[in-house]
């Protein structure tokens, strides 16, 4: 009898480890999703206001584009699923719009810290993250007022006790690394300016807090290093590629700015007693898929679905839907291999479908959380 009490310690310490401790917890009903982001989760919010994503994105789910800057479905889009939602509308798309189970915020070439370049000038959005929180705070006064009005607006609008139980997810803080490195930053200087981006990342988080946002799910930044549309524009040494042939020094940045975004994260739980925030590791999991394509089923770990030319394929000036002159005529940039479930890159900045699919399939039962919690537990403070 004396020797099975360590044994039992080691279990119950083990088990209370685990993901599994929350689920002696009621699975949470979250009536809607508030996402803030970049192209990693816009579902068509840059498209509304520039254009729309053209052929041949969509084509691999929706058979045409539908807003996203991949083949198919994006991480965001396997969350509404899991959670039994409808996919989230862009808050910027006037058309076929429906948000009673929320809204989406992010557009595609968004960063946390506003830029002073235009679209066209630097190719980031205009709609940094505060933009995006304003959108936001006008929504969720203006969206009341609307309804109360009745009639088909009930149908298309969220209830006010909504805000409250709705889950916000946040995936954003790649172009804010980037923007710096096209504007021929070394990465030291990247570096040094990423504590003001996490402070206004802050800021956003606890304002939303303050309108009596509750549940948080917050994506940090994932391996920039190992994306063509970075290795094409700003090559490093020799010495600089690890084994996977993605670039060390972006990933190391990347990394730094993780580890400050988790640290911020633990302040918050601090500073707002009645939140619940989960911050997931999506990095880790991103790297392993292209560290080790081959093991979780992909044929091609860095070159591009679609796209043409060079080491990548991809080309900066021509890329996935647009342009080139061949044999004197213009011609469709589009999908270029057969089969782009067997690709982890689809268009040189963002991933495939089959991709988001494995991203999200990792980090939906808490493996890769801290704290270790399933996305239907993520309302559960711990």
């Amino acid at each position: 009898m004396e020797c099975s009490t360590p044994f039992l310690w080691v279990t119950f310490t083990i088990f209370m480890s685990s993901p599994l401790v929350v689920l002696a917890k009621p699975p949470c009903h979250f009536p809607a999703v508030f996402n803030f982001g970049d192209s990693n989760s816009d579902t068509g919010g840059l498209s509304a206001v520039f254009g729309q994503a053209g052929p041949p994105a969509g084509e691999s789910f929706f058979h045409g584009p539908a807003g996203r800057y991949s083949d198919g479905r994006l991480v965001v889009d396997f969350i509404a699923e899991a959670l039994g939602l409808p996919y989230l509308s862009a808050f910027l798309d006037s058309i076929g719009t429906n948000f009673v189970h929320g809204a989406n915020f992010a557009t595609a070439g968004s960063t946390i810290r506003p830029q002073n370049t235009t679209l066209r000038q630097s190719g980031f959005s205009p709609i940094s993250l505060n933009v995006q929180f304003y959108e936001f705070n006008d929504f969720h006064r203006r969206s009341q007022i609307v309804r109360n009005r009745g009639r088909i607006y009930r149908k298309l609008l969220p209830k006010a006790k909504t805000f409250q139980q709705a889950l916000y997810t946040f995936d954003i803080g790649q172009n804010d690394l980037t923007a710096g490195y096209f504007l021929n930053m070394t990465v030291d200087q990247v570096r040094a300016y990423v504590p003001d981006v996490l402070t206004q990342f802050k800021t956003v988080v606890s304002s939303i807090y303050d309108q009596g946002g509750r549940y948080f799910w917050i994506h940090n930044t994932g391996p920039v290093g190992c994306l063509p549309y970075v290795l094409d524009r700003k090559p490093v040494a020799r010495s600089e590629y690890d084994r996977a042939g993605c670039a060390t020094p972006f990933n190391e940045v990347a990394k730094f700015f993780n580890e400050g975004l988790k640290e911020l994260v633990n302040q918050l739980r601090d500073e707002l007693p009645h939140a619940a925030i989960t911050y997931v590791d999506v990095y880790s999991v991103k790297y392993s898929l292209f560290s080790q394509a081959r093991k979780h089923g992909f044929k091609e770990s860095l070159r591009t679905c679609c796209g043409h030319g060079g080491k990548y394929n991809y080309n900066i000036h021509s890329g996935c839907g647009g342009k080139i002159k061949k044999n004197g005529k213009e011609v469709l940039v589009g999908k270029s291999c057969d089969d782009p479930s067997a690709y982890i890159v689809w268009d040189g900045v963002h991933l495939t479908q089959a991709a988001n699919k494995f991203v999200f399939d990792q980090i939906v039962n808490g493996s890769f959380s801290d704290p270790p919690t399933p996305l239907k537990f993520a309302c559960h403070r711990q």
